[in-house]
């Protein structure tokens, strides 16, 4: 068996933690070769000792013996007391650390240091926490954040979701759940999968299995975008429901409207319907890896198929049909107003002449106010008013 790598290292953003006293760590969405994603919690003094030893093990790139070969990434040294700014300000720099050391070469990126320090840990998975002390305030680093490092969320608390229905997992970096569970939502896919903790268990849930506390808002959900995006299948999928899409690897479709669950609606020619956002691919993209990741991965489940008399999902989303898509489509209403045009235009001729007199009138002229009394003026203007009428 291969030896397990990192294939790629995101950071997430950083808690604040009050047990067994205040403090920051920072988290990171670690992506192994055998395909599984772990969340992992780190402190600054951690990673910076494990930076420290990670040059002492290779001198030359690390700049050591001459500075022209370092290509190991630098890191700042820890301030002798690291408050909330610090550990928001570092986040521009840690997550440029974290994308420069996975692509150094294997003999690095690879070696068992990184490896090891990256493994989930005990506490990761079962952080030491305290019934008495308040829950820890996580700080999200936004979607764009290599555009804008220093636009960093929080504090926020976590939102809440129910589960519907008993999900059982099927790998081992899912989690199980149970109808009414509670689970905090850390991260939300547009592939359809969350990753969710519950009290000392995270892992990976379908979004259709579970729903807001407040009721079946959707508000995060992006608008249809009735123009289109265009997409390219990257893997094959034969339709279950009958508003679903059967397309092969490579059509190219249009990507219409953006569901949270996972599933979009997709345009191809004139037929309209759904389909799993994880098997598409924007066009200009490149992501070698991905089919390689959808070998052994499943598309989540509809909301629609999971059943739950106390559910939102048992009642539906409200979809919008095939048809009034269409009809929503620009294509669709640029025809409709080039037919309606013609018929418009001696009408709006006429409404023009009609009020062309009225638009000729000469404005009324605003109503200029009297000016104050000498009275008026000594009892309350100021004293350098008060000069100048003296």
């Amino acid at each position: 068996m291969a030896d397990a790598f990192i294939r790629h290292i995101e950071l997430l953003g950083y808690e604040k933690r009050f047990f067994p006293s205040q403090h920051y760590v920072y988290m990171f969405l670690v992506k192994w070769n055998d395909l599984s994603e772990k969340v992992v919690y780190r402190r600054f003094t951690e990673i910076y000792e494990f930076h420290k030893a990670l040059k002492e093990m290779f001198p030359i790139e690390s700049g050591d013996i001459n500075i022209e070969n370092r290509i190991i990434p630098h890191l700042p040294a820890p301030k002798w007391f690291d408050g909330q700014r610090s550990t928001e300000n570092r986040q521009g720099t840690l997550a440029e650390y974290c994308y420069t050391l996975v692509n150094l070469p294997h003999k690095i990126s690879r070696c068992l240091h990184v490896v090891n320090f990256f493994k989930v840990r005990h506490d990761d998975m079962n952080p030491v926490t305290d019934s008495q002390i308040k829950k820890p305030e996580v700080f999200l680093l936004p979607k764009d954040s290599k555009k804008n490092l220093t636009d960093i969320t929080g504090p926020i608390v976590l939102q809440t979701y129910r589960a519907v229905a008993d999900y059982e997992k099927s790998s081992t970096s899912e989690m199980a759940l149970k109808a009414g569970d509670m689970v905090d939502v850390v991260e939300k896919s547009e592939n359809g999968w969350w990753f969710c903790q519950l009290k000392n268990k995270r892992g990976w849930v379908p979004a259709a299995y579970l729903e807001p506390m407040d009721g079946p808002d959707e508000s995060e959900e992006q608008e249809p975008n009735y123009a289109g995006e265009v997409y390219v299948v990257q893997k094959s999928y034969t339709a279950v429901e009958e508003d679903e899409l059967t397309l092969k690897e490579g059509d190219t479709i249009e990507v219409i409207h953006k569901l949270l669950d996972g599933w979009w609606v997709i345009r191809k020619d004139e037929t309209t319907g759904y389909y799993p956002s994880m098997y598409l691919q924007k066009v200009g993209e490149v992501n070698t890896s991905l089919k390689s990741e959808l070998r052994n991965r499943r598309a989540p489940p509809r909301r629609s198929t999971i059943r739950n008399a106390k559910s939102i999902h048992k009642q539906g989303r409200k979809q919008i049909s095939q048809e009034t898509y269409r009809r929503n489509s620009k294509k669709y209403i640029q025809n409709q107003r080039n037919v309606l045009q013609g018929n418009s235009q001696n009408k709006a001729k006429v409404i023009i002449e009609t009020n062309e007199p009225e638009d000729n009138k000469p404005k009324a002229q605003p109503a200029v106010p009297p000016r104050p009394s000498k009275d008026l003026i000594l009892n309350r203007c100021t004293e350098s008013t008060r000069r100048k009428i003296l």
